[in-house]
């Protein structure tokens, strides 16, 4: 039996989608029902309220309803799923406490109040006692649990195959999160990619919220799922920790996806919330990789010694020889007065040093000087060219480090891409003048933030480095200490020495 709207009903409903339309919304919510249920001062919404001890004036007031509705025609707006849902109650109440088989506005509005909590205590919050509003339309039974016939407003069959593929979907989707974050916060100990996947839950958290809980949990049919008998060999191996965490973002995305669209069969702005979300999964899985894969390109690789020739008490080439003899692991070329024939020339000759050693060879601020030398990569300065314009000349293997001050450059630098950090300056330094030193706290606090390689750097020597090893840093990068001193091998050993202690 499909149930009628009375003409107060239908009347309420076109308000409704006029309320939708003069904010733009494509569909209409039930807080557009409510309203254009009060829109009609007289009338019985206001009045069942008002009994239960509503201040209407006050109330009026909040919802902006204390100036006329300017009556144009209706839009034809769809209702949303929620509203879909407060009208099949509606319809339960009407079909057992009606007189002619109708819905009136009473029943729409117990509904409406039974079903969204959050309009609820908003309605309570000016006086409204429910119960005792309840108790006027229905009497001390309360309304019925089953509705002998259901309210048929539109095909029910399309919506209930399309809430329970999205009932399965944010299944799959929060699990794979789960995942990643465990991933993030126990295998890599890394405090910034743990919380935005964390904030990506949330995210999707409240863009479920915007789907009627009730439509997709009572969709769902885990023993009815003929996808739970269906596997293959490959989803019982896992070869270790990262291949789990590849496996789940990309499961990640797929949920995601189908989430979005299957979504914008139900509601606009959830697929809309899905979208950016997916988006942002994008950068997380590269930045994944790509500091897995700096984690494993640089273990053990604690002492980075940046080298001027002009600093050097001996010569440039053997300055590098005797850093690397006495444990130096990174070399990288700081030459910021040359012509470039004359530092492409210094670096190459650099290179062949580094490369017969097995060291990892770095280029100060020039990317193309760092190609032509055959370099392994290139660090950048919060001015130079920006990681993504670097790598596009450098290729994709490419180490690129970024020097980094605050907390939010070492966030931007590792969703950017970056392979490794300087983090500093620690102290005054011998080599390059600084405003101001972000200093150990600085330190301490980056390498409690990202997994990502970091290498404390500006000032740090024999006479200090115990300190920024207290402060929780295993990496160094030292140019002065090595550069001016007499034996750079002797210094060299004994800075691994003191790191040695902190690994």
């Amino acid at each position: 039996m499909k149930l009628e709207f009375s003409p107060a009903l239908q009347l309420a409903f076109d308000r409704g989608r006029l309320f939708a339309a003069g904010k733009q919304a494509a569909e209409v919510v039930p807080r557009d029902l409510l309203l254009g249920l009060l829109a009609e001062a007289e009338g019985t919404a206001v009045a069942l309220l008002t009994r239960a001890g509503t201040d209407w004036p006050r109330l009026q007031a909040h919802l902006g309803l204390d100036t006329p509705l300017v009556s144009v025609e209706s839009p034809d707006l769809p209702l949303h799923a929620s509203l879909r849902v407060v009208m099949l109650q509606a319809g339960e109440l009407a079909f057992h406490h009606g007189d002619d088989e109708t819905i009136v506005t009473e029943h729409a509005l117990l509904a409406l109040l039974s079903i969204n909590e959050g309009l609820r205590e908003e309605l309570e919050y000016f006086g409204l006692e429910f119960e005792r509003m309840n108790r006027s339309i229905v009497g001390e039974t309360g309304p019925p649990l089953v509705m002998a016939e259901p309210l048929n407003l539109q095909e029910p069959v399309e919506e209930a195959y399309t809430a329970r593929i999205l009932d399965a979907s944010a299944n799959r989707a929060r699990e794979a999160l789960r995942v990643l974050e465990d991933f993030t916060r126990f295998a890599m100990n890394d405090a910034f990619l743990s919380g935005q996947l964390k904030h990506l839950r949330h995210d999707l958290a409240s863009a479920l919220q915007l789907l009627p809980a009730s439509l997709l949990l009572e969709s769902r049919d885990t023993p009815g799922d003929v996808g739970t008998a269906i596997s293959t060999e490959d989803e019982w191996q896992r070869p270790g920790l990262v291949s789990v965490a590849a496996a789940n973002a990309k499961r990640l995305q797929e949920s995601l996806r189908s989430l979005e669209e299957y979504g914008k069969v139900l509601h606009s702005e959830f697929a809309q919330s899905i979208e950016q979300i997916r988006y942002q999964t994008y950068t997380l899985e590269r930045v994944l990789v790509r500091v897995h894969s700096a984690c494993e390109r640089l273990v053990g690789g604690q002492l980075y010694v940046l080298v001027t020739d002009g600093l050097c008490r001996a010569s440039l080439v053997g300055t590098v020889k005797e850093a690397i003899l006495g444990g130096a692991q990174i070399i990288q070329l700081r030459e910021k007065g040359l012509d470039d024939r004359t530092l492409l020339a210094r670096a190459r000759e650099v290179r062949e040093v580094v490369r017969s050693a097995g060291t990892l060879f770095i280029v100060n601020d020039r990317p193309d000087i760092a190609r032509l030398a055959d370099a392994d990569g290139v660090h950048l300065g919060q001015d130079d060219m920006p990681i993504q314009e670097a790598r596009r000349i450098l290729g994709p293997d490419a180490l690129i480090g970024v020097s980094t001050h605050n907390l939010e450059q070492v966030r931007r630098a590792v969703l950017d891409g970056a392979n490794y950090l300087g983090v500093g300056p620690t102290f005054p330094s011998q080599t390059k003048e600084f405003e101001a030193f972000a200093g150990l706290e600085f330190v301490h606090q980056a390498f409690a933030e990202t997994s990502l390689p970091a290498f404390a750097i500006g000032g740090i020597g024999l006479d200090n480095v115990a300190q920024v090893v207290a402060v929780g840093a295993g990496r160094i990068a030292v140019s002065h200490a090595i550069c001016a001193a007499e034996d750079p091998r002797v210094v060299a050993l004994k800075l691994r020495q003191a790191l040695t202690v902190r690994a």
